[in-house]
């Protein structure tokens, strides 16, 4: 199962959803939070820890976007290998989802592939949580196909979005381009609750949640992989580390902004450098001042934001900050911690 990293034990809650083989009849979505409880660390790793270490203890929650979910993963399974007397929970409800909990403050830390909403912000206010934003990677979100697809292996946002649009009826490869098969397309992409669903409909529909729903929609990235995998006449969308996990049976689309003729392919450099456009976009995590005035959340936070939290934002396929928003970010914890 992808992401599982080899030195740590998981458990995982089973993977709820339908993978439909066509658009009709499917079930649109299976939300359902994703759990990932991190075991103690037991062997002898911990006899490298520094001395000085204080002694933490607690209990820190984390939730939120299944794009971020591996990254927020492999930190806390790092995290509590430094300071075993914390424990951490880290599941995936989708961006909106993690904002809901935070919200309702049953949660300490959310992930999230777009930034707080005007009207998320809003109730953050209207209940006296002053929250912290810290940009902590960079994704390319990532349109995939069949390897068995030799037709698509490049698209305009234009074609992308007639074949995404709310009011789109193309439902055969031909309709898209002339000269492609009479075949049918299966489509699989994010559910409404995820960041994921709000920023591709934004930059390719033109407005946020703007999307047909004849789709076979999923808040768990592994589900849309393998309905990519099992059709040949598949077309989906998800985080860049879930493509690059299962490069050997996915192809992903090399994309054309319309303004020239260059087909851009996701790669680490083009997501970094921002010509993978419009389909870069950055990643973040969100808690409160309140919630840093604990230990275990303040250290879990300065982890994440070290050099350290940079190597396991590459280990999961993601690509780290510049050095310039990392120091911004620092800055922001330190003003935060005051």
């Amino acid at each position: 199962m992808p992401f599982i990293r080899p030195r740590y034990a998981l458990v995982l809650i089973a993977l709820l959803g339908t993978v439909c083989g066509s658009m009709s009849g499917c079930v649109q979505e299976k939300p359902a939070d994703q759990t990932a409880t991190t075991s103690k660390n037991t062997d002898s790793s911990n006899e490298g820890m520094n001395a000085a270490t204080p002694a933490i203890t607690g209990t820190i929650a984390v939730d939120g976007s299944s794009t971020v979910f591996p990254i927020s993963q492999a930190v806390a399974e790092e995290f509590e290998g430094k300071f075993p007397e914390v424990k951490l929970t880290v599941a995936m409800s989708g961006t909106g989802g993690g904002f809901k909990k935070f919200i309702a403050e049953e949660i300490d830390v959310t992930g999230a592939s777009r930034p707080i909403t005007e009207k998320e912000a809003a109730e953050c206010k209207a209940k006296g949580i002053d929250y912290v934003e810290f940009q902590v990677a960079i994704d390319g979100l990532t349109v995939v196909i069949n390897p068995a697809n030799t037709w698509a292996e490049c698209m305009t946002v234009a074609e992308l979005n007639k074949i995404w649009a709310a009011d789109s009826k193309i439902s055969k490869w031909s309709e898209v381009r002339e000269g492609w098969p009479d075949e049918p397309i299966q489509l699989f992409g994010a559910d409404t609750a995820s960041g994921t669903f709000d920023y591709f409909t934004e930059v390719i529909n033109g407005k946020s949640k703007s999307s047909r729903s004849d789709y076979t929609a999923n808040s768990n990235d592994n589900i849309l992989v393998q309905g990519v995998v099992d059709s040949k006449g598949a077309l989906g969308y998800f985080g860049y580390a879930y493509y690059a996990e299962n490069a050997s049976k996915l192809k992903a689309v090399k994309i054309s902004d319309g303004k020239n003729a260059v087909c851009v392919e996701p790669t680490p450099a083009t997501i970094e450098s921002g010509e993978y456009t419009p389909l870069s976009r950055p990643l973040f995590i969100y808690t409160t001042k309140a919630k840093l005035k604990r230990p275990e959340v303040a250290e879990f936070i300065r982890f994440l934001l070290s050099e350290e939290g940079d190597k396991l934002v590459e280990e999961v396929k993601y690509i780290k900050v510049p050095k310039s928003v990392k120091e911004t970010m620092q800055q922001r914890l330190a003003d935060a911690l005051k």
